[in-house]
Order: structure tokens, then sequence, then C-alpha cells
């Protein structure tokens, strides 16, 4: 049951004049005045007399001193002239705590005797037993980057023997030397000159490869998939000896303009939507596109992953309105598809007639060829 104080009714005030209660101060009525000073003279002068056969001082106000044993500058009193709680608790606690020591690690990495990478930042104090260093093996990396200077693992995937990933692997396992020497460090930069082997072999980077594709239907873009009938790696399995990869990719599908190459710096630069490469499509639709369509395309839907909009639309031929060309420079998974689907239409064909500046003239259906040397430098150009 909630006994709640009823409107008006007033509490007893316990405070008065003539008698003064622990704690509190004395309610002085109008007209009145304070007590003097002597008067509080008189009171502390009787109050320490009394007390004087016992030893204590009473009527003082107590020294404060702190952990060093000097005196504070200005004590701070609460009401009752004692000292505040947590003044007490930070000078006999928190000001006696010891100092904390952290013990910090030499390496994020440490490897055990069986070449198994743990990481995480230890200390070096229970780990001397089972782990060493991975800065113990072979040469540390140089304080500060050289010109020229790349990092291990790139190296090696720039060799064209796998990805950066799967080299971290190696290197940890002690299957790659520098100059004869094992190196098990993974931030290790290799300079210019230095001589790389990978279980014995020598080997160097890459030469930069540039192929255009012409995509065709029913291939899918990737490396490898053991449940795909077709890549777009059959394609141009013939092009170059080295290790080349696709730049995004096309649904199995969609037609169209695909760019391999070994640069990773480009593909980067090239696939990343705050660069806002430019890719056109000319899209086939089941029936005729609407103007209001086109200019909601070009304001902008909001699909189930978030808000899209393309940087222009308009019709192939004003005679055909269910071809449409769009510029968009989202890279999001089947874009363009789900924009015309979201709005209702169809999807019948989809070709990518354009991108970052290439086009596919004089490139048939299903065919390759190399980027001459003024298109590498225009994507060189736009991508930086």
């Amino acid at each position: 049951m909630i006994i709640r104080r009823g409107r008006g009714q007033e509490r007893e005030d316990k405070r008065t004049v003539d008698k003064k209660e622990p704690g509190t101060r004395p309610r002085v009525r109008k007209g009145s005045s304070a007590p003097s000073d002597q008067s509080r003279k008189s009171n502390t002068g009787r109050s320490e007399a009394k007390d004087a056969t016992a030893g204590k001082r009473v009527g003082k106000t107590k020294v404060i001193k702190t952990a060093s044993g000097s005196k504070p500058k200005s004590p701070v009193l609460g009401r009752n002239g004692k000292e505040r709680t947590s003044d007490v608790f930070r000078r006999n606690v928190i000001e006696k705590r010891p100092a904390r020591k952290f013990e910090g690690a030499e390496s994020d990495q440490y490897l055990n005797k069986t070449g198994k990478v743990l990481r995480g930042r230890l200390g070096n104090k229970n780990l001397n037993d089972e782990f060493e260093t991975s800065g113990k093996k072979g040469k540390s990396a140089p304080s500060k980057k050289e010109p020229g200077a790349m990092r291990l693992n790139r190296y090696i995937a720039n060799a064209g023997l796998c990805s950066r990933r799967e080299a971290d692997t190696f290197i940890a396992t002690g299957c790659v030397t520098i100059n004869g020497k094992i190196v098990s460090e993974m931030g290790y930069q290799v300079l210019p000159g230095e001589s790389v082997s990978f279980n014995g072999k020598i080997i160097t980077a890459e030469k930069k490869m540039y192929v255009l594709l012409n995509k065709p239907k029913g291939y899918v873009t990737t490396l490898e998939d053991p449940h795909a009938d077709k890549t777009v790696m059959e394609l141009i399995a013939n092009a170059c000896t080295e290790r080349i990869y696709p730049v995004g990719r096309l649904d199995k599908a969609t037609t169209g303009l695909l760019l391999f190459t070994n640069d990773g710096d480009m593909t980067k630069r090239l696939t990343h939507p705050k660069y806002n490469r430019k890719k056109i499509y000319h899209v086939f639709v089941d029936q005729k596109v609407t103007k209001n369509h086109l200019q909601e395309i070009v304001d902008g839907i909001t699909l189930e992953d978030g808000f899209v909009a393309a940087d222009s639309v308009s019709y192939v031929n004003e005679d055909d309105k269910k071809q449409v060309g769009i510029e968009i420079h989202s890279g999001k998974n089947k874009i363009v598809r789900r924009i015309f689907e979201h709005l209702g239409y169809k999807v019948e064909k989809l070709d990518r007639v354009y991108f970052c500046g290439l086009t596919k003239k004089d490139l048939p259906r299903g065919r390759w060829r190399f980027l001459t040397e003024d298109e590498v430098n225009v994507l060189k150009m736009s991508s930086k």
C-alpha cells in the first residue's frame, strides 16, 4: 500500500530557534540577528574546556594530510566540519594504489615450433619457453620504407604464385628466403636488388598485363567454380602466362566489357564506389519505359539494400522505348536489373557497352584483346 502526503499537508519542522539538533543550523526568524562572533567564540571555549581533561581538542578543524604527509593547500570540509567521504576515499584508497606496469609485446605475431602463427598483443613473460618472436627469424624489416620497397606477401602475389593471404601462410612456414636467408616476418619490405626465392626457386614480380574481353552470355565471372559449366577464365586461357583476374564482375546472363589484369592497385581504384568509375549499360525490357520512370531512376529509388540513383538515363531509340541506356557508377550486385524490376519491368537483355573509358569497338562477342599503351595510361590517370 502506497501512502502519499496529502495536498496542503505540511511536514513538521524539526528545526527550532531555541534548540539545535545534530547536523542542523539554527533557524533565524525575521527581525532577529545572527549569533555574533563573540558568542561563537565563547561557545567554542566552553566546549574546549569541557574536554581538556580528556586530552582531546574539540572545536578546532582537524588537520588533513595527503598521502605524502604534506598539508593540503585548501582542505574541503563538509557542512558538519568534517572531511568529505570522497576526499577520504581518494586519500586512503586511490592515492595508495601501486602503479600498474604493463608488459608490452615486441611484435603482434608469434610463431611456435611448428610454424603456426599466434596473433595478439601478448607479453614476453610467459612466451619465452613455448614461442619465439618472428623478429628472431630472418632479417627484420627496415624502420622506414625506402623507395621501391614492396611488402613481401605482395611481392609473392605479384609473381603470380598465389594470393596475399596464401603468401602469409608460406612466409610463416619458412618457404620463403631472401638472399639465401629464411624470412618469416609478415611485414618484411623487399628492397630493389634483393633475391627472393620460394621453395628454392627465384621468383620475380610479373609484368603488368591488361586484357579486355567482350563477354558472351552463359559464362560465370569467377576464377574457378566447380559448380559452373563455363567461366570467363576459359575465354582468356591463352592470353598470357601471367596470373590475371577479372576487375569486378558481370552476372551469367549479362554480356559486354570485362577487364582482366594483375595490377592490384588499379583494380581497387576501378571497382571502389568512391572513385565514381563510369559504366554504361544497354538495357532491353519487356515493355515500353515511361518518361516518369526514367525521371524516377535519375532521382533515385530505395531498394532492399539502400538508396541508388543513376547518373543519367535515356532512350536508345525514340522509336523503340523498350531499349534504354543507363549510366551508373554503383557497384552493387545486379544493380541495373534490380532497378528496372523494382519499377515493374523484366530485363530481357543487358549489355555493358562502356567501362572506365573502354568501349567494344572492333571487339566481337567472345573475343579479347590487349589494351594499348595509351589506354593503360588513361586508366592509370583516371584511377589516381
